[in-house]
């Protein structure tokens, strides 16, 4: 088994996260059960994620296809509810893959990765649920659709393509208040009746919570610092 320095830490952190998203929620006057922890588990090993199981959380999420192909099925036969959220950009010819072997994807942010999602969902008749990922800040380097364009984008990607879109996901601008992010997803969402909210990272998931988050994406504050690079879905 490899080596992992942080094992028999993540169950305690864990447990601290999770504790510091009861206290965010009652301050902001929502209950703690109305909060989804993520626990992303990218560039981290299977054990480290076995630990964080026997602990007793069961939402997981990854960046990359390949990673979440490696890494879950073997843990899934240990724990048969674990759910798997892809939070990392998908390219079209990972489609099939993402819809065969995730329970939710995150990142909906074009027009043909949709059609290609529909596609694959029609052919196979599994449906996971989906996000519309939303570029909040206009960063012309991160994926997601643009603010002003997110309205008809919800719009074809429900009522053209049929996708089960469940809510909305932003990863804020590092050099920029969050909450100001948090705020816009969250007016995009009320106005498209929308529920779900993934918002808010290690370091700034309880102001998420203020704004509405349902799922919160929390890794190094769990997992410790990332083992090798990787894009930033979880900060």
């Amino acid at each position: 088994m490899e080596e992992v320095p942080f094992l028999g830490a993540v169950s305690g952190n864990l447990a601290a996260v999770c504790g510091r998203i009861e206290v965010a929620a009652r301050a902001a006057g929502r209950p703690p059960e109305g909060v989804s922890l993520i626990a992303v588990s990218k560039t981290q090993p299977a054990e480290a994620v076995r630990e964080a199981l026997r602990a007793g959380q069961r939402l997981f999420g990854e960046n990359r296809v390949q990673e979440g192909l490696a890494k879950f099925p073997g843990l899934r036969r240990e724990f048969p509810d674990l759910v798997s959220h892809l939070i990392g950009p998908l390219q079209t010819n990972k489609v099939r893959d993402a819809v065969a072997h995730f329970d939710v994807i995150e990142t909906v942010d074009r027009l043909r990765l949709a059609e290609a999602i529909a596609r694959e969902m029609e052919r196979t008749g599994r449906r996971p649920s989906c996000f519309i990922e939303v570029n909040t800040g206009e960063e012309a380097q991160k994926a997601g659709v643009l603010p002003e364009a997110a309205d008809d984008f919800i719009a074809e990607c429900r009522d053209r393509l049929g996708l089960p879109i469940v809510g909305l996901m932003c990863i804020p601008p590092e050099r920029e208040e969050p909450a100001l992010h948090f705020a816009l997803l969250r007016e995009i969402a009320r106005r498209n009746s929308l529920n779900g909210l993934s918002m808010g990272m290690s370091a700034d998931f309880e102001t998420a919570i203020r704004f509405g988050a349902t799922h919160v994406r929390v890794g190094t504050a769990i997992f410790g610092a990332r083992r090798v690079a990787a894009s930033a879905a979880e900060g």
